[in-house]
């Protein structure tokens, strides 16, 4: 039976604000006969519900079983007709896409003249705010009313109309391979992950420049640009040559700047460009600018430069909290940053429907390594068994990996030696599934195992071994991530020196800044 996390119609009105509710009943109001529409009891019904619950829909007589399904559809079309009336859901392109219906009508009703004058003014906006895939059906439309030859419009018109849909033809050509490369890349991100070896990169450079289509750069729009500076960010990020992430990352924020419209009706690219510079500045840890940048993006969220509509809000929390979680883990201040826990959790449940589970568990693993740096490390474990016991989850194999590992070692600082022993054998098991462990992965692992066998007085030996051990990877181009999902070198030097982790990393973050 369908439930509220998945029952698509209840996601959608638990989603409305008082005043759309309120616009929606008004809607249906407009005519008599619709004031007691079943559609309209069910939107009652559900409103007032907490869960989705199909047997109390049909206990309370609003519908028949064999009815619910088809009013269950006419209900979601006729909230979805009262939001498009909303002036709040207005954009530009619903702005566009209106006046291209209205002038659809127009001609329909044998009004040419009216419905060119319409697709004219139509045109032009959907140019001026770079929306060519509508500008080109447009343009098909002025075609095919000019080619009837009713309007006597002059000689050169057929020219300029043909002239416009090949060049727009060739730039929605470009984009659309551009945008495809970007979600080929992302695909293969989520598919096979990182690059792990010199193999691995060859067969990626070659699959990336293999469909990278040849480009004027200054003949380029902002349109083009964007997606080409987007397919070359992943292909960065899967090659983890982070400079050039930082690089690519940086002209897709500056497009922006230089076209400070496009914020207004591009805000989520504004919103993922400015996260992807942020996660660039903090794969390089470069402190000062990762913090003007985020000071920037709250402060342009907050003066509501990012329209805030439900999506951007959703992702406004997203990358504003994931990044001051970063923050806190490049600055070693993990007891400072504590008090985001509470306002992360707040936000996942206030946005229950619209975050997918793997983002919650991307901030339950940033919540649990903000504890262990703090030295909180029950508390740390508690969230890694959110992820770990979770079977349904469908995420990244190096988050469950490292999620895994760090918790072994949190079971060690607790000294819970039975648990760890049962930890290390599950852990063990799950990671011979993978199909490529890191060799870092693979050192800590033979250092876990190895534990029982180490007396207490050689322990900070075993310590100094494994140091030198993975000392060689931190700076190696297919290992040195995964020191970015787990500091284990600083843990081990907070051993060998008998120190907070946080000290340790606190003191290396003022290093760099010198």
């Amino acid at each position: 039976m369908p439930n509220a996390q998945n029952e698509p119609l209840f996601v959608l009105i638990k989603s409305l604000s008082k005043s759309e509710k309120r616009q929606f009943k008004l809607y249906v109001g407009r005519f008599e006969g619709n004031v007691d529409a079943k559609f309209l009891a069910l939107f009652t019904f559900l409103d007032k519900s907490q869960t989705y619950d199909e047997q109390a829909i049909l206990a309370k007589k609003i519908v028949t079983k064999r009815q619910l399904s088809n009013l269950k559809a006419n209900l979601y079309k006729q909230i979805l007709r009262s939001l498009r009336l909303n002036p709040a859901q207005h954009n530009i392109r619903i702005m566009i896409r209106e006046q291209l219906d209205y002038a659809t009508i127009l001609y329909n009703k044998g009004l040419y003249t009216q419905s060119l004058k319409l697709l004219e003014k139509a045109k032009l906006l959907a140019l001026e705010h770079q929306e060519k895939n509508v500008a080109y059906e447009i343009v098909e439309l002025e075609k095919v009313i000019e080619t009837q030859y009713i309007t006597r419009s002059m000689e050169s018109r057929a020219d300029e109309l043909s002239a416009e849909a090949k060049i727009l033809s060739v730039q929605n050509t470009l984009t659309s391979k551009l945008s495809n490369l970007s979600l080929e890349l992302y695909g293969l991100l989520l598919k096979v992950g990182y690059v792990k070896n010199k193999k691995d990169h060859v067969e990626i450079t070659n699959y990336f420049h293999k469909r990278l289509p040849k480009v004027e750069y200054n003949s380029l729009d902002f349109r083009e640009k964007l997606w080409l500076y987007k397919a070359h960010l992943w292909y960065s990020f899967l090659t983890q040559d982070f400079l050039s992430c930082y690089k690519y990352a940086s002209k897709w924020v500056q497009l922006f700047e230089q076209n400070p419209k496009m914020k207004e009706i591009n805000p989520v690219f504004y919103l993922k460009g400015n996260h992807y510079l942020l996660e660039s500045l903090f794969y390089l840890k470069h402190e000062v600018k990762f913090k003007e940048v985020l000071l920037q993006l709250e402060s342009d969220i907050n003066q509501e430069i990012i329209p805030q509509n439900d999506n951007t809000k959703v992702l406004s929390f997203l990358y504003v909290y994931m990044n001051k979680l970063n923050y806190h883990f490049l600055t070693g201040t993990f007891s400072e940053g504590l008090y985001l826990i509470d306002e992360v959790n707040e936000q996942i449940a206030a946005f229950e429907n619209r975050i997918d589970q793997h983002h919650v568990m991307i901030f339950y693993y940033k919540i649990a390594s903000l504890y262990f740096g703090a030295g909180e490390t029950k508390n740390c474990i508690d969230y890694l068994q959110k992820i770990i016991r979770d079977k349904s989850l469908k995420v990244r194999e190096d988050l469950l990996c490292f999620s895994r590992i760090l918790n072994l070692v949190a079971h060690y600082e607790l000294g819970l030696d039975y648990h760890l022993e049962t930890q290390l054998k599950s852990t063990y098991k799950y990671l011979l599934k993978m199909d490529d462990l890191h060799e870092v992965q693979k050192e800590m692992i033979a250092f876990l195992r190895g534990l029982g066998d180490i007396y207490p007085h050689q322990i900070k030996k075993a310590f100094k071994e494994l140091h030198a051990k993975l000392k060689p990877y931190e700076n190696h181009p297919y290992e040195r991530r995964a020191f970015l999902y787990l500091d284990i070198l600083s843990w081990l030097e907070s051993k060998i020196e008998n120190r907070p982790v946080a000290e340790i990393i606190h003191e290396k973050a003022k290093l760099l800044l010198r």
